[in-house]
């Protein structure tokens, strides 16, 4: 009983899938363009920087200068002494600069200021896509007394 139940069970089952297998042109043996078997392009660099402090007297990014190529992005990680975050001074960036800096930052709190960073190892990207080339000066909001304050140069 129980073979002629699986027997037809199997029977019905190929009947519903419609019977043999098809083939259909995503499983044909066509040559494909050359395009379809290049490389990816490269994902743009990611530079990391340390946020570190003690919570009181200390406070600094690691390093406090980079330089960086266009497109890179630079991921600003809290590792101690927090809130930390990363906000640029609008006068000190190249002209044009402003405006593809607020493209890079998501979820800024105002123009040119990311948002805080309360937990260890939290991040925040900001990317340089599209940033002319010159030296970006930035600061850490809560740390700024304590001179907390970073160069990047896009080169």
């Amino acid at each position: 009983m129980r073979l002629t139940l699986l027997t037809t069970l199997v029977a019905f089952s190929t009947l519903a899938c419609g019977g043999e297998k098809k083939t259909d042109a995503s499983q044909s043996s066509a040559v494909l363009p050359a395009t379809a078997n290049a490389a990816p392009a490269p994902a743009a660099a990611v530079v990391e920087v340390k946020m570190t402090g003690n919570g009181t007297s200390k406070a600094a990014f690691e390093p406090a200068t980079l330089t960086v190529k266009p497109g890179t992005t630079v991921r600003f990680i809290n590792v101690t002494g927090g809130p930390h975050n990363i906000a640029f001074y609008a006068d000190s960036v190249p002209k044009g600069a402003a405006e593809a800096l607020k493209k890079g930052m998501a979820n800024a709190m105002g123009d040119l200021t990311g948002p805080f960073l309360t937990q260890p190892n939290e991040h925040y990207d900001v990317s340089f896509a599209g940033a002319p080339a010159g030296t970006y000066r930035g600061f850490c909001l809560p740390h700024v007394a304590l001179g907390m304050h970073i160069t990047i140069k896009v080169q």
